[in-house]
């Protein structure tokens, strides 16, 4: 009886990893292409950095969400759009926009042009990376 109930336990555990990582690889939106760069630890328990590339075709939108830790993102091309927990900020190439954990924000390409940025996540291992806010 002990042993079925650990079986149990050990697979709703692991299909709550899964669960976890296909919340990670969710299709981006239309317009908006992702590319993995680096996954590594940060030598704190239970602590990874993750950056990503995010392009963005003209009028592109990456609507409302956060993340379980902190996010830098850095515009590498073009003009982001960001509302930060109901604010606006634009920035273009160059500049960078710090968001605290779990902070509501979006983007949105509002340049004539593509745009791109690196988004680096300062995060807890084993959460999902991105969470849709309601």
């Amino acid at each position: 009886m002990k042993a079925t109930r650990m079986m149990a336990i050990a697979a709703a555990i692991a299909g709550c990893g899964v669960a976890l990582d296909a919340m990670t690889q969710m299709a981006p939106p239309p317009g908006i292409t992702r590319s993995d760069v680096l996954r590594h630890d940060l030598g704190l328990r239970g602590r990874e950095v993750i950056q990503v590339r995010v392009d963005f075709a003209p009028g592109a939108a990456f609507g409302r969400h956060s993340h379980p830790g902190a996010e830098i993102a850095h515009v590498l091309e073009g003009t982001l759009e960001y509302e930060l927990e109901g604010t606006p900020v634009t920035l273009k190439a160059g500049e960078s926009l710090f968001i605290p954990a779990g902070a509501i924000h979006a983007a949105k390409n509002v340049g004539a042009g593509n745009a791109a940025e690196l988004a680096t996540y300062l995060v807890e291992k084993g959460r999902p990376l991105l969470v849709l806010a309601k």
